[in-house]
């Protein structure tokens, strides 16, 4: 029932209005045509990221997939302080500058710390709040501020619902070029669901973006309590999930892609072998293309 108010309430009393489109180099967000952003989780090399954007540039370009090219030059939010975090702002910065302006895609990278939001809005095209700090009013208001595009990750605690108070962050500090992914809930311990109701709920305030990788990790998994923990996964769900969540009416997929998940040094155990990004891709436009055809027919 109260699931079933609030939604009323959106259309009404909030006055929320559907997406607000707007345009990242030739990626338009929010206008109704899909999108993609993937990459792998963390800059392993540059050898590797160039690699991968080329990989994953050569799939979306002969599909007429528009697509931004995401991986992070720090993961501030290992589980364990032992694990690869990355090559850092500088060295980072200069690989994802060197994409961006080589292969001629739109870059994305995450952003932990106010201090660094200047720094990396100078080099690239959208900046990202990971999900664990879409609560941190500076680090959205900063990352407002600098004028980029801003993608806020749904934090795992938090109910679709509230993140119009993370739009608002944006809003009203001046940018209106926001957009919100899902990545999951928190569903016991070490263990993530996707409520593909909070597609729709969260799209009332902005477009929406599916992260379909990360939906299938199993946080902090593999461990017995005692030694390194590494978050586990089920890449073996990506596909569908994928798929249902373009059927519920997203503007863009999400996804961690490496040609060698077993190997990667962050989150592997839930990324998206790149040799079946081709296949997945042209399910999602077969279903997208299904979905426009049906609403164009009296």
């Amino acid at each position: 029932m109260f699931l079933q108010v609030f939604l009323c309430d959106l259309g009404g009393e909030m006055g929320f209005e559907l997406a607000t489109a707007f345009q990242v180099g030739d990626v338009h967000i929010g206008s109704g045509a899909l999108f993609l952003i993937a990459g792998p989780c963390v800059i392993e090399s540059e050898e590797h990221a160039i690699r991968m954007a080329e990989i994953i540039k050569g799939v979306t370009r002969a599909l007429e997939f528009p697509f931004i090219f995401k991986a992070s030059y720090d993961k501030a939010n290992r589980t364990s302080i032992r694990s690869f975090r990355g090559p850092g702002i500088k060295e980072g910065l200069r690989i994802l500058k060197k994409i961006k302006n080589e292969l001629s895609v739109p870059v994305l990278t995450d952003v932990h710390e106010t201090a660094d939001v200047g720094r990396v809005a100078e080099v690239v095209d959208v900046l990202q709040i990971p999900a664990f700090l879409s609560r941190q009013t500076d680090l959205v208001v900063a990352a407002a501020l600098s004028g980029r595009p801003v993608n806020i990750k749904k934090g795992q605690f938090v109910s679709p619902w509230d993140m119009r108070h993370a739009v608002e962050k944006c809003r009203d500090a001046g940018n209106t070029q926001v957009f919100l992914t899902e990545r999951g809930a928190s569903f016991g311990y070490n263990n993530l669901v996707v409520d593909m109701r909070s597609l729709a709920i969260m799209r009332k305030f902005a477009p929406v973006v599916f992260d379909a990788t990360h939906s299938v990790q199993l946080p902090s998994s593999q461990s017995d309590g005692n030694g390194p923990a590494v978050s586990g996964g089920q890449p073996e769900f990506i596909p569908l999930l994928s798929r249902a969540a373009v059927a519920a009416g997203v503007d863009g997929v999400f996804m961690e892609v490496h040609d060698n998940p077993k190997e990667a040094k962050s989150d592997g155990a839930n990324a998206l072998e790149s040799t079946k990004l081709r296949g997945v891709l042209k399910e999602l436009l077969a279903v997208k293309k299904a979905l426009d055809e049906a609403h164009a027919t009296p």
